[in-house]
């Protein structure tokens, strides 16, 4: 799409300002989550460990600090309209955008050779997920994801037969076995169908939905809510001390399976919800509040 306005400076602009952004504050939907968590705890010491983490995210977004030491791996969500057709490598800029960003922002960098541990010193490269989209619009969502949370993820492969009921008891069990590790109260990206790499992917997108957003399938709706409360009903609790609240949110994604599998995915986010989303649209960005 010529005289889109779209370049390769101004993507990496982008990018480096949303891995600001997501690494030094939460999104509104988050705060008032926490907020309505502290609200509805009835036990002391989950109620100071929620004061100190909004206290913690209050003074990361006035100071510009990052919200936790470990500013995670990012993953970034790309939506490409087809009618956009970007004249240089698209990889290129965001990784370009993560490295700006974290030097930029004096965050840590986490990423090193899965074999040999060598750090590659920029926290890239990033986790890059393409999707091709109808229309004229480039949309651009970074999740950074510690590993506190992502190490608590797993993929399952049930048998068809285990049902709604298989899939919640294989949530729980691992949400139990977690414990404390992710960092409770956060986030269960739950994904359910495709394949063991669809599966995954699902529960990780499952993340970007704010908190709040429910499935618009009734009967995926009905297992969030009854995830949710079986979940918050363990006493895991804040930071795993104990309380009301495990989770602040489930979300579902699902996709059609073959008739003999029946992927389940779960991937944890940790209070530290983070995530930031630009959009390109008009010839210029337009970053979400």
């Amino acid at each position: 799409m010529k005289g889109s306005g779209l370049t390769q400076s101004s993507i990496e602009t982008c990018v480096r300002d949303l891995i600001m952004k997501a690494a030094m504050e939460l999104p509104p939907d988050v705060i008032t989550a926490l907020e309505d968590a502290r609200k509805k705890e009835q036990k002391d010491s989950a109620k100071r460990v929620l004061d100190i983490i909004l206290e913690n995210s209050r003074l990361a977004r006035a100071k510009r600090l990052p919200i936790c030491q470990d500013t995670g791996i990012d993953c970034i969500f790309v939506r490409l309209g087809t009618e956009i057709c970007p004249a240089f490598d698209l990889t290129c800029a965001i990784n370009n955008g993560i490295r700006c960003g974290t030097r930029d922002g004096f965050l840590r960098a986490s990423v090193a050779d899965p074999i040999t541990r060598a750090n590659t010193n920029d926290n890239t490269p990033g986790v890059i997920h393409l999707e091709l989209v109808p229309g004229k619009e480039l949309e651009i969502t970074v999740l950074p994801k510690g590993c506190g949370s992502e190490n608590m993820s797993a993929v399952y492969m049930l048998p068809p037969s285990h049902g709604e009921k298989g899939i919640e008891d294989r949530v729980m069990a691992r949400v139990k076995a977690a414990g404390a590790n992710p960092c409770p109260p956060g986030i269960i990206g739950i994904g359910i169908g495709g394949t063991m790499e669809k599966a995954a992917l699902l529960a990780k997108k499952a993340l970007l939905r704010p908190i709040g957003t429910h499935s618009e399938r009734a009967d995926v709706r009905a297992m969030e809510q009854r995830l949710l409360k079986r979940i918050n009903a363990l006493g895991i609790g804040p930071l795993g001390l104990g309380g009301d609240t495990t989770a602040l949110w489930v979300a579902i994604e699902t996709y059609p399976c073959h008739i003999a599998s029946l992927p389940v995915a779960i991937n944890y986010q940790c209070h530290a919800a983070r995530r930031a989303k630009a959009t390109f649209t008009a010839g210029r960005w337009e970053m979400e509040p």
